[in-house]
């Protein structure tokens, strides 16, 4: 492991969320790795997304939090809004699990990369250009140049979700929030999006929050695992100890739960 990889990007240390006086979050504690994937588990409702959500200040109206989220010496928490509008979408970024909901569907893709670039970096617009359409190359949508003139409408699921990666990348981020960014997509479709996050995340060193409810998605990219469940994260450890070895009894429950390959119960 590198010196980087050792270098925690975020923590989260004793985040509690409550919405209309109703607690969702009891106190999570998360560390993300630069150039680690960290698997974020657990079924509907066990507080997976609201805890991206809290990372970047995007909570319901009515909401509260405490605790601590260290990124860059700061506490987010305690971030004035204004200082956190500038850290938000460019040095963390979120991926949603349907693009329709972080691409505008009346702007061309060239917009949606350029302003976004403009706003947080202070670039001209040529120098913009360029760099969207290299970004668009590096997550592998064909004849970039052309397809900075297209619209979200004139993609496939799957490219339009390359996209918006595109779109969260723009800035070069140091931390990435992936909320079920395959779970729309079909299996051939899901694979290369997720090679396409274990690629980033190892050639930018990105520190990778991946959240979904599919632990064999886990098996696929992440280096870490977290389980979470009714607001808590009750088993943390390396990927393969985790799913070979889970501590917990939800964890297990979770793994008994995955389909059974064809054949895998023959004698």
């Amino acid at each position: 492991m590198t010196a980087a990889q050792k270098t925690a990007a975020l923590t989260i240390e004793g985040l509690r969320v409550s919405i209309g006086g109703h607690d969702v979050l009891h106190g999570v504690d998360l560390t993300l790795e630069a150039g680690r994937v960290h698997g974020l588990a657990g079924e509907s409702g066990s507080g997976k997304t609201m805890t991206g959500l809290a990372v970047l200040g995007l909570l319901p109206h009515g909401s509260r939090a405490s605790g601590r989220i260290a990124f860059g010496g700061r506490d987010l928490l305690e971030m004035p809004a204004r200082e956190l509008n500038e850290v938000r979408g460019a040095k963390i970024a979120m991926v949603f699990q349907d693009p329709a909901t972080s691409l505008h569907p009346m702007l061309t893709v060239e917009r949606q990369l350029t302003e976004h670039m403009r706003h947080h970096l202070g670039i001209g617009r040529k120098d913009a250009r360029e760099r969207a359409a290299a970004l668009l190359a590096k997550v592998r949508i064909p004849g970039p140049e052309e397809a900075l003139k297209r619209y979200p409408h004139q993609f496939s699921g799957g490219m339009r979700q390359r996209i918006a990666i595109a779109v969260a990348l723009a800035c070069e981020p140091e931390v990435l929030i992936a909320d079920e960014p395959t779970t729309a997509l079909d299996v051939t479709v899901q694979a290369g999006i997720l090679r396409l996050l274990r690629g980033l995340c190892d050639d930018l060193g990105l520190a990778v929050l991946l959240v979904t409810h599919d632990l064999g998605v886990m098996s696929a990219v992440a280096d870490e695992v977290s389980v979470m469940k009714d607001g808590l994260v009750v088993e943390t450890g390396p990927r393969g100890r985790v799913l070979r070895e889970p501590r917990h009894p939800y964890t297990r429950s979770l793994l008994d739960a995955l389909p059974v390959p064809p054949g895998e119960n023959s004698p």
